[in-house]
């Protein structure tokens, strides 16, 4: 009976054991397959992007900026974090700026058709390259419009460059003292799942994020390809190690009190306690400042571009 029993146990085991090898050989397969797909896209994908814009030589690389409209005021559009092209991303806020301003939008290096660097993400060594761009293509005198992480970068320029910048703009942007910002974020599991593919089946599998937005198939299809270019590369992942310093080194500064400031804000966050006055708070000794808040996503100029030029123009009247 025991030897019976003992067949009986062996032969269960056996069985578990099978399936176990089954099930790991079954997820190795998978996991080749999305690598091996992962290497053919990005392959393929290189072929396919087209270029916009022009190159600007910043620290002996790289730098893309896109220019439109003519304008006598000049605007310089700054991204938030991660917004793989922003140069196709900010494009329903050009085309409603550009009738009226020369329009300058800058895609940091990391981001867009930039090239990567290995400098730090200090936002000392952005905001230094930010203006080699600008001094490269002989700007002088701008307003600088930021959305989300350039809240941050944007706060230190206007401090370091005073008498270039005629006012500052900011799209739902960054506070220093907003919460959150000391998380520690998992980047080399990020970097695994892009390396792996399964970042790229994960996009595949969420859908378009860009549906019912104003932007054409092909350009969608472009920021879908930089997305996955440029997701978790060298210089967005040092510039995510780098939030908690860049936050705190900004918590010390304020805006220029006869700095025009203007805040389009998100009016429902509910993942930052006290968004609004938080911004409240920045403007609250400046001579032309203002808080509007708006219906919509953090990525106002998405879905708000025509309001937010609207009420820009107005208050830019107003303060001269």
């Amino acid at each position: 009976m025991k030897m019976r029993m003992g067949m009986r146990t062996t032969k269960i085991l056996t069985i578990i054991l099978k399936i176990i090898g089954a099930i790991i050989i079954a997820f190795g397969i998978f996991l080749a397959t999305v690598y091996i797909v992962h290497i053919v896209c990005n392959k393929s994908e290189q072929g396919k992007i087209e270029s916009y814009g022009q190159s600007v030589t910043v620290d002996g690389k790289n730098m893309n900026v896109l220019i439109q409209g003519k304008g006598e005021e000049t605007v310089v559009l700054l991204p938030g974090y991660g917004t793989a092209a922003p140069a196709l991303d900010f494009k329903p806020l050009v085309d409603e700026l550009s009738p009226y301003y020369r329009v300058v939008v800058i895609e940091p290096f990391g981001y867009g058709l930039s090239d990567n660097t290995e400098k730090e993400r200090s936002t000392e060594n952005i905001v230094s390259e930010i203006h080699e761009a600008l001094q490269n293509l002989n700007i002088e005198r701008y307003i600088l419009m930021g959305h989300s992480i350039a809240g941050i970068y944007g706060l230190d320029y206007v401090n370091k460059y005073e008498n270039e910048v005629s006012a500052f703009v900011g799209i739902d942007s960054s506070v220093p003292t907003q919460g959150g910002m000391d998380t520690k974020f998992p980047i080399k599991t990020f970097k695994f799942l892009k390396k792996s593919g399964l970042a790229r089946l994960v996009v595949k599998l969420t859908g378009d994020p860009y549906a019912g937005l104003p932007y054409d198939d092909k350009t969608k299809e472009q920021m879908r390809i930089l997305s996955l270019k440029n997701m978790y590369n060298s210089s967005t992942s040092n510039e995510m190690e780098n939030f908690n310093t860049n936050f705190k080194a900004a918590e010390n500064l304020t805006f220029p009190k006869n700095l025009p400031l203007f805040f389009f804000i998100q009016e429902n966050n509910t993942g930052v306690k006290r968004w609004i006055p938080l911004h409240e708070e920045q403007v609250k000794g400046s001579v032309h400042g203002k808080v509007m808040t708006l219906k919509g996503e953090h990525y106002l100029h998405h879905t708000k571009s025509k309001e937010i030029v609207e009420n820009f123009r107005k208050f830019i009247e107003e303060t001269k």
